[in-house]
């Protein structure tokens, strides 16, 4: 734990550096595979600061994460038989057990599991690999994650331009609540819909 916090600090402070945007584009493409700390925090600190440049800084966080999703996609498929056992022991959030519901949601719901986890405060992570391993369309995986990561990054980076500190307050007490329950709708929506088929 008190490692994660300091790799927290760390990532903070580069919004206060001449590299805060490359540092942003970079956390959240290593983030998307394999880092444990996520590229809100950092998308955050550089909105409030520059609250003219958020929606930039939104477009930097969303291609390096559906990059770094490429990256996870293709660790799964490719070199995952030689890396597994270094995941699951070394990378915070990756578990076998997990791993096994992970291909679980895939057989259901392999476009919608993985807006979920781009989404919400599920380890994306889990999911681009995962992705990569149980041979998800490349194309389905890709559109879910520009889908769902841009609409993450752009909705903080939109409400901290608009509502400035008090949101950055609300966001950080309330983010993961607030995920959890739009991931939810969205999932009633879907099985709602098809119940009516």
């Amino acid at each position: 734990m008190k490692f994660i916090r300091s790799l927290y600090d760390w990532v903070l402070k580069w919004s206060k550096t001449p590299y805060a945007g490359h540092a942003l584009f970079f956390l959240a493409l290593l983030e998307a595979s394999f880092f444990p700390i996520p590229p809100d925090v950092l998308l955050i600190a550089m909105s409030i600061s520059l609250p003219e440049r958020a929606l930039f800084f939104a477009a930097l966080a969303s291609c390096g994460s559906v990059l770094g999703g490429a990256l996870g996609y293709l660790i799964g498929l490719l070199l995952w038989s030689a890396l597994a056992d270094l995941f699951f022991h070394y990378v915070p959030g990756f578990t076998p057990e997990l791993f096994t519901k992970v291909q679980g949601y895939f057989a259901q719901y392999d476009f919608l599991v993985i807006f979920a986890a781009g989404f919400s405060p599920i380890p994306y992570k889990v999911f681009t690999i995962g992705a990569g391993v149980f041979d998800i369309g490349f194309l389905t995986f890709m559109l879910a994650s520009v889908i769902s990561r841009s609409a993450r990054f752009f909705l903080e980076a939109w409400l901290l331009k608009r509502y400035g500190i008090p949101m950055q307050l609300f966001i950080d007490r309330y983010f993961n609540w607030l995920a959890i329950g739009f991931t939810v709708l969205l999932f009633g929506g879907f099985v709602l819909i098809k119940m009516m088929n």
